[in-house]
């Protein structure tokens, strides 16, 4: 089982949860508003006059199999729309319950 973190755009919102459900990762949290600023580029998004946008996040856990097919549509997506911002990171669960 891996956890898959995903900050994003929330323009993004409604595409991410389409993402997760065509491959058939069914259960997640959603952190609705979130503030950040990506590492290398892209525009920071802390919700003020300054920079009015904000971000979401993500956190699923998914089947070790399912991994590389969600990150190449998460890809994709960034892709498309790449001044909009969204990164994913995985890591590995040892337990769960």
């Amino acid at each position: 089982m891996k956890a898959v973190f995903i900050a994003y755009d929330q323009a993004h919102h409604d595409k991410i949860i389409d993402v997760l459900t065509r491959s058939n990762c069914r259960g997640f949290t959603s952190f609705g508003n979130v503030q950040g600023r990506g590492s290398h580029t892209g525009e920071p998004h802390f919700g003020t006059h300054a920079w009015p946008s904000l971000a979401s996040a993500i956190l699923t856990m998914v089947e070790d199999h399912r991994v590389e097919n969600l990150l190449n549509k998460l890809k994709a997506l960034d892709e498309n729309r790449p001044l909009l911002g969204l990164r994913a990171f995985v890591w590995d669960i040892e337990q769960s319950i």
